[in-house]
């Protein structure tokens, strides 16, 4: 076996069954907010894209996926983020893939030299598939604590020189999973300076990028940093993107990478061993949801209202912030995150996710220990029933 298996960490829900086993909770419907998958309607022109190119299916994929897919994304790239027009191109620039987490993953075996001090940076808390992309890249993570006194944002400019000389691969989220902060461009520039210096790439992880609270403030994303960097050949930058959350279809597993032409070359390498092309008849279905706007739009105020809702009921009981984007709430709890979690279910069938079971202890701290994540993804009547059950137990402990 792959002795780097063993390094690899539990799975938070594999630890939260643990926590759990045991209790019989009350005769209520269970509300879970633990899990971050979308619960809105996948739109109808999607199902019906798919079942139009059906036929599909009697063909081999290209792991590169078709140029009409890569075009759509080429496309909404340019637009979103304000990119030079021509400056992405569909056919060095673009790779469908599996959705974010098969490719996060991958992205690790690929780029990351096996070395005794090989590196992975990453924020604290995060998105456990970096973790074990790193580890079994037979890299070391290291985590960059983001706290409530940074913003929940990594302090970079805090971060040795000997760290950055080791640093292969980092990984940044913007909006963040779990705290919803989205880095501002100059942060995003910061971090490519520090990329160009010391020789690593940076992969942005930006599933969230479409879900934002003010229409008038979408988060910022690095290609757009680079643009305005002059660095219009993305040079060590690679961004993630999903419909999985922008157009509800976490079941399609659709995503794509974008960025460096010369390390995407090699991760299409990676990918044609890996055997990992994305079916035709989502494909179809991609190139329309990128090419559509309206349904994001309507996917935006949907959530809009349930942090309305939901901030209303928790705020005068817990420490609760509405955060910039994202669908997830990140407050604090009344007594450790892991007891909380275990009251919440025990007293009012509610699901969440304990803060620290989401970080490492770094510099000795966890930053995630006495917080939990709730995943507004349920209808907003579900919503308003888990926060008011969560507000009765806050108030009652």
């Amino acid at each position: 076996m792959n002795p780097d298996l063993a390094r690899l960490q539990p799975y938070p829900f594999e630890r939260i069954r643990a926590l759990l086993d045991g209790i019989t909770p009350p005769a209520l419907p269970m509300v879970s907010l633990a899990m971050g998958e979308p619960k809105h309607p996948t739109p109808d022109f999607i199902h019906e894209a798919i079942k139009a190119n059906l036929e599909g299916l009697a063909n081999y994929p290209l792991t590169k996926g078709n140029l009409g897919l890569r075009e759509a994304i080429a496309g909404w790239l340019t637009r979103r983020f304000q990119l030079p027009v021509g400056s992405v191109d569909a056919e060095r620039h673009i790779l469908p893939v599996n959705g974010t987490r098969e490719a996060l993953f991958a992205f690790a075996q690929t780029v990351v030299k096996r070395s005794a001090d090989a590196s992975v940076v990453m924020p604290n808390p995060f998105y456990q598939i970096y973790e074990g992309a790193a580890l079994l890249a037979g890299a070391q993570p290291v985590f960059l604590n983001c706290t409530q006194e940074n913003g929940f944002i990594p302090d970079f400019a805090a971060v040795a020189p000997e760290v950055w000389q080791r640093c292969q691969l980092l990984y940044i989220c913007s909006p963040g999973n779990p705290t919803g902060a989205v880095m501002p461009l100059e942060t995003l520039q910061q971090v490519l300076r520090l990329a160009e210096q010391y020789d690593f790439i940076v992969a942005s992880d930006e599933c969230y990028s479409e879900l934002y609270v003010d229409e008038t403030q979408p988060p910022a994303g690095l290609l757009q940093a680079a643009a305005q960097m002059g660095n219009t050949a993305w040079k060590r930058c690679v961004v993630f993107h999903s419909l999985s959350k922008r157009s509800n279809a976490p079941g399609m597993r659709s995503g794509f990478v974008a960025g460096d032409a010369d390390v995407l070359q090699q991760f299409l390498l990676f990918r044609t061993y890996h055997g990992c092309a994305m079916p035709p008849p989502f494909q179809a279905a991609s190139t329309a949801a990128w090419n559509d706007e309206a349904h994001v739009l309507l996917n935006r105020e949907l959530y809009r209202q349930k942090f309305t809702a939901v901030m209303e009921i928790l705020a005068p009981v817990m420490a609760v912030e509405m955060p910039a984007a994202g669908f997830y709430l990140w407050p604090k709890t009344p007594v450790d995150d892991a007891t909380f979690t275990r009251e919440l279910f025990a007293r009012a069938h509610v699901n969440v996710v304990p803060g620290s079971y989401l970080s490492r202890e770094a510099d000795g701290l966890n930053p995630g220990a006495g917080r939990v994540r709730l995943a507004l993804v349920a209808s907003l009547e579900a919503c308003i029933e888990a926060a008011g059950r969560i507000r009765y137990v806050v108030e009652t402990l």
